[in-house]
C-alpha cells in the first residue's frame, strides 16, 4: 500500500503540477492584452501632454499656412565672399581746423573665387589707396565716430564701385582698425 500511495502522490503531483501550466496559458493572454493597453494607454497619454505642452510654449500657433518671413541675418545663408586684404594702413588727418588723425585698414569683399574682381582690385591698388586717403581726408571727427561706420562703409562700397572699378563690383567693405584720435 505503500506503492499504491507513493503512486498516488505522484499522479496527485503530475496533476496538480500540469494543472497551473494549463491555467497559467489561460492567463497568458488576458495578460498579455492587459500590458499592451496600459503601453497604448502611456503612449496616447505621453503624446497629448506633449502637443498640449508645444501649444502652449509655442503661443497657441497651429501652424496652418504661417509663414515667418527669414532674413540672410537668421537663416545664416548670407553669401560668402574671399576679401583682398592688401590694401594695408592708410593714415591721413580730417578736414577740421584742429584735425584729428585717422588710421584705418579697409579689406574689400569680392564674390566667392571671382579671378576678374581679384584682379582689377589688384591692378586698381594705387588708385584705391589714393582714394580712402582722400576719402577719410573730407570727413569731420564727428562723421567718423563708430555709430557712423556702417554708412562710412556703404558710402567707400558705391563710390568704389562708381568711380574706380569698371568690370566687377566690391560686395562688402569692412575696417580692420579704425583710430580717430583727437589731439587737443
Amino acid at each position: 500500500m505503500a506503492d499504491e500511495d507513493d503512486g498516488m502522490e505522484m499522479d496527485d503531483g503530475a496533476d496538480a503540477g500540469a494543472a497551473p501550466a494549463k491555467g497559467g496559458k489561460g492567463l497568458l493572454i488576458p495578460g498579455l492584452l492587459k500590458w499592451v493597453a496600459i503601453g497604448l494607454a502611456a503612449i496616447i497619454l505621453i503624446v497629448t501632454v506633449v502637443v498640449i505642452t508645444m501649444k502652449v510654449v509655442g503661443g497657441n500657433n497651429s501652424g496652418t499656412g504661417a509663414v515667418v518671413p527669414m532674413t540672410e541675418e537668421f537663416t545664416g545663408s548670407k553669401e560668402i565672399l574671399d576679401w583682398y586684404t592688401s590694401l594695408g594702413m592708410i593714415q591721413t588727418r580730417t578736414m577740421e581746423a584742429n584735425p584729428a588723425s585717422v588710421r584705418v585698414d579697409v579689406v574689400l569683399g569680392y564674390q566667392k573665387e571671382n579671378k576678374a574682381t581679384s584682379t582689377e582690385i589688384t591692378q586698381r591698388t594705387v588708385e584705391l589707396k589714393d582714394f580712402l586717403r582722400r576719402y577719410f581726408t573730407q570727413k569731420t571727427f564727428a562723421e567718423l565716430q563708430p555709430q557712423n561706420e556702417e554708412n562710412l562703409k556703404i558710402e567707400i562700397r558705391n563710390a568704389i564701385n562708381d568711380t574706380i572699378l569698371s568690370s566687377s563690383k566690391i560686395k562688402d567693405v569692412r575696417f580692420m582698425q579704425m583710430d580717430v584720435i583727437k589731439s587737443n
